[in-house]
């Protein structure tokens, strides 16, 4: 069980807090670049408590703040031209780097210009999705994960809006055990029919339905193995004595994970704070085998979380779609077969921000609470090399 006071470290994220200071210090998902199609490519982001506009200009991506430095009016509905975004009230232009560049407005030859500048971060195109790095000093350099190497036809990306603070989101996804509960299936759907849905297909060298194993080995065992980007779990179902279904998790510090959809593809998925209370998970699907059928793949999950919010069909709102004849016939919760909307109820029903200290964990809570436990000491060493001890 973790404290009030550590609770309250991890799940702020605005800036200045903790948390939101060590997450600055990593690239983090602002949208996805199919969201930047189109005649006019802006939209309005907010990230870790941060009202910000993107745009793209001249084949340029700009991330700067909201409000325009004259009067505070909305840049999300400027003027793309002239290289920049053009505050649409007394039409001040912005570069991408936030600079302001021209104040049309004021009287020929004035220089106000050249001391106005917005805050701006830098953005770049990783296989689908849009990354900014918000934080202090020089980027970091992307790692070579699979998801950013691989060639754009065999990976798809997507996201989706979760009305719950971003660690719980984080610890739903990473939770080894929950999967034979939260998404257990009473049927078992024909593998041939089941791509880009996760839980419906056949694992490799094996010829039961993965919703079978989880239905029917419920217990597994779990390994937890420390490594130098975060941990690797492995969660293991004794099938029979000579077969052992082995699914690994790598967590990937300090808020992205990497699991397998089916014997031929990944998701590699961030949980990224709109603010103290909301996130949205980006997720990178990746093919090792034939290119994605990305029409699919997009079809498939805009059903529940369509465009151009990503915001889900059901929420606390409407109860999640709860069907009880449903959940009595066909799947353990009764919420459908989107296993996105399973993990949301899950996420969501705990509160905006859970209280822990009213938790009483068991042994399969082990990855998650090390991965809390794991942010709150790094924070704290990054605090204190900050005070200088």
């Amino acid at each position: 069980m973790i404290s009030a006071e550590q609770n309250e470290q991890m799940t702020r994220v605005g800036r200045g807090t903790p948390c939101g200071k060590l997450l600055r210090r990593y690239w983090q998902p602002v949208a996805l670049a199919d969201e930047m199609q189109g005649p006019r490519p802006v939209r309005a982001v907010r990230i870790m408590g941060e009202d910000l506009v993107l745009f793209r200009e001249g084949g340029r991506y700009g991330l700067i703040e909201r409000q325009c430095a004259h009067r505070g009016a909305d840049l999300a509905y400027g003027r793309l031209e002239d290289g920049g975004l053009r505050c649409s009230f007394h039409g001040w232009l912005y570069a991408a780097d936030g600079r302001c560049v021209q104040t049309p407005a004021e009287p020929e030859g004035s220089r106000l210009c050249e001391n106005i500048r917005l805050r701006a971060y830098p953005v770049v195109e990783k296989s689908g999705i849009l990354f900014a790095y918000l934080g202090e000093g020089e980027a970091p350099a992307f790692p070579h994960f699979d998801a950013f190497i691989a060639p754009a036809e065999y990976t798809f990306a997507f996201k989706g809006y979760w009305d719950c603070n971003w660690l719980q989101a984080l610890e739903v996804g990473i939770d080894p055990s929950h999967a034979s509960w939260l998404h257990k299936f009473f049927e078992d759907e024909d593998p041939t029919a089941s791509y880009g849905r996760q839980f419906r297909g056949v694992p490799s060298d094996a010829q039961i339905p993965i919703s079978k194993v989880l239905r029917e080995f419920d217990r597994p065992e779990i390994r937890i193995e420390r490594t130098d980007y975060g941990m690797r779990l492995q969660t293991l179902r004794r099938l029979s004595d000579a077969h052992t279904h082995i699914r690994v998790t790598n967590v990937l510090f300090p808020q992205a994970f990497v699991i397998p959809m089916n014997a031929e593809m990944t998701i590699s998925q961030w949980h990224v704070p709109v603010d103290d209370t909301g996130c949205y998970w980006y997720s990178i699907f990746t093919s090792y085998g034939a290119p994605v059928d990305k029409a699919t793949m997009r079809n498939q999950r805009l059903k529940t979380y369509p465009a151009p919010d990503y915001r889900p069909i059901y929420h606390r709102g409407n109860h999640w779609g709860f069907d009880d004849e449903q959940q009595r016939k066909q799947t353990f919760t009764g919420m459908g077969f989107d296993i996105n909307i399973h993990d949301q109820w899950a996420c969501e029903s705990q509160g905006p921000i859970a209280d822990r200290t009213r938790e009483n964990l068991g042994s399969q809570e082990r990855s998650g609470r090390a991965t809390a436990d794991g942010l709150a000491r790094r924070q704290g060493t990054r605090a204190a090399r900050a005070a200088g001890h």
